[in-house]
């Protein structure tokens, strides 16, 4: 059997990846915009009002597109339906899985009808056959249920030759197993496993039907059923029914059990990060700036989202069932706050709100790279949470992943690249205040990454090492330290840059208008135009007074002239 967990584990896993040594954990970080002046703070505020807004009908739209195909769906997961189901031949044996989850041991002494018992029931379970193919008996087809610590007492092999599940000829020979049947022994483990039974075909029978059976749980550990036959003339049966998988908890999968609690305690730092930040932003809410705006948004999407995921799993766990709206939801406002921090963290990196007032001809490539994020990260997210992931083979979801992993490393790059580029013109103009708030912002990026790489380090070796997922009781942690790490440096954000009295000071005004600073970006990622400065077009409608705010540049621009 192990090469069938082996092959199920990497179906698993190959979706689990992620690749993304992406900014996950730091695009809830921040954006610490900084601007001041009345008379561009219009300008800029609808500059970034109708950049989002481009993606407004999107974010919009998507999740009641995903609510319409899905509605008719039930998503299933503790409760395991099967509907045409076909056996696939894998060496001398026909398969089909029925599920694999860890689920923690009844306490001793209770039944079925204890709200603490752990058990895997069968509830209608029937193997059918075409009428063309029903003239002749069958052997049984068995239900085949194991710990992953027995794996191996399922199957054997003659004389050290290949593994087999069904009883061979050279098998039967040494009358260790009948020819045609299920190979398995006794576990030394866990006695009483693993559990086999199963029905037979009668001749000009269609139907055989596995009487319903409940097996209790008495020892923790990660749970796997197949559906198996040994007859070569059955290859064109199917499995219809139920399995429904409980622990002492309620319904929710081993793996999962933790994440609620993990979720309720996450919307409750949310909401304890919420009261810190908006009562900053009730105290100076005349200094606000418009891209803190955007911290303000992403703190809301994260208590959301937070609360949403919390919900999901307690549904879940009250039933069985995954309820399909709230998932679509959780991922959709996650999916909203990871767009929107990556694209507040990038234009940040650009120096809009601190030493340019726009972002000239890069706005409508920043909302593009933002929307594409937005769809490929929402389908990858619908297709994990929501959609049965055990249907999709490793290349399915590798199809996936592979754009939202590209799209983070080009946001990656390009963060990097612009950071690099305002760091050295905030140098060169000796602008120190905002040069030391950069280096901050750097730095938080900076150690984001390197514990990000070191964290998908680990993960890549606990994976490899546990192809089996025999530490599912510890694999929750996993994606829980992501959000555990981007909420730790949204704080950090919302400590350094929240609305204060002096915010202003680190704000784009008119002394710090430079056409070089402002150009230099534009012109190496877009074709330059010929456009003459007004400026320079009628130099004698400015005139240079006391009350006149021209910049020093200008004055000397002028003189010139």
């Amino acid at each position: 059997m192990s090469h069938l967990l082996l092959l199920n584990s990497f179906r698993l896993h190959c979706f689990e990846y992620q690749i993304s040594l992406s900014l996950s954990l730091s695009l809830s970080l921040l954006p610490f915009s900084l601007y001041k002046g009345r008379s561009t703070r219009l300008s800029s505020s609808q500059l970034l009002a109708a950049a989002m807004l481009r993606l407004s009908s999107t974010i919009t739209i998507l999740p009641l597109a995903v609510l319409l195909l899905l509605c008719a769906l039930r998503i299933q997961a503790s409760v395991h339906e099967y509907s045409g189901e076909k056996f696939v031949g894998k060496g001398n044996a026909f398969f089909v899985h029925g599920g694999s989850e860890g689920i923690y041991s009844s306490a001793p002494g209770l039944n079925e009808s204890s709200p603490e018992d752990s058990f895997i029931r069968f509830e209608k379970i029937i193997f059918r056959r075409p009428l063309e193919l029903s003239s002749f008996s069958s052997g049984s087809v068995h239900a085949v249920v194991f710990e992953v610590d027995d794996r191996e007492t399922i199957g054997g092999s003659a004389y050290g030759g290949q593994r087999a599940v069904c009883c061979t000829a050279d098998l039967a020979k040494l009358g260790v197993c009948k020819e045609g049947q299920i190979i398995y022994r006794p576990s030394s483990n866990n006695p009483g496993w693993p559990q086999i039974y199963g029905a037979s075909f009668d001749i000009d029978m269609t139907e055989a039907i596995l009487h319903p059976k409940t097996l209790q749980i008495t020892r923790t550990g990660m749970y796997n059923l197949y559906f198996i036959h040994c007859d070569p003339k059955l290859k064109e049966v199917f499995v219809d029914g139920k399995t429904v998988w409980k622990n002492p908890t309620g319904y929710l999968p081993g793996r999962m059990a933790p994440l609620m609690k993990f979720y309720g305690l996450m919307s409750f730092a949310f909401v304890l990060l919420g009261v810190f930040w908006f009562s900053q932003y009730a105290r100076f809410w005349r200094e606000v700036l418009p891209l803190q705006n955007c911290v303000t948004l992403v703190i809301t999407l994260g208590m959301f989202e937070m609360a949403f995921w919390y919900f999901d799993y307690a549904e879940f766990n009250e039933t069985g069932v995954r309820p399909t709206g709230i998932t679509v939801w959780a991922v959709t406002f996650g999916t909203v706050k990871r767009t929107v921090s990556r694209l507040v963290i990038l234009i940040v990196s650009m120096g809009y709100g601190v030493v340019r007032p726009t972002l000239g001809g890069l706005t409508s490539k920043v909302v593009l790279l933002g929307g594409t994020f937005f769809v490929a990260s929402e389908v990858l997210e619908v297709i994990e949470n929501v959609g049965a992931v055990s249907d999709l083979s490793g290349k399915a979801r590798l199809f996936f992943v592979l754009p939202v992993a590209i799209l983070d490393a080009f946001f990656i790059l390009w963060i990097f690249t612009s950071l690099s580029s305002t760091l050295n013109k905030l140098q060169a103009r000796r602008m120190t205040a905002k040069l030391d708030i950069y280096r901050k912002f750097t730095n938080a990026l900076a150690i984001a990454v390197i514990v990000s790489v070191g964290w998908i380090c680990y993960e890549l070796y606990f994976k490899s090492n546990d192809v089996y997922n025999e530490h599912w009781q510890n694999a929750w942690i996993i994606p829980a330290f992501w959000q555990v790490l981007s909420f730790s440096v949204l704080c950090v954000i919302c400590a350094l840059w929240a609305p204060s009295q002096n915010s202003t000071r680190y704000a784009y005004s008119a002394e710090d208008a430079s056409e070089e600073f402002d150009r230099d970006d534009t012109l190496t990622l877009i074709k330059p135009s010929q456009v003459v400065s007004k400026d320079l077009k009628s130099p004698e409608r400015r005139s240079v007074g006391p009350d006149n705010d021209l910049p020093e540049g200008d004055i000397e621009l002028e003189k010139t002239a």
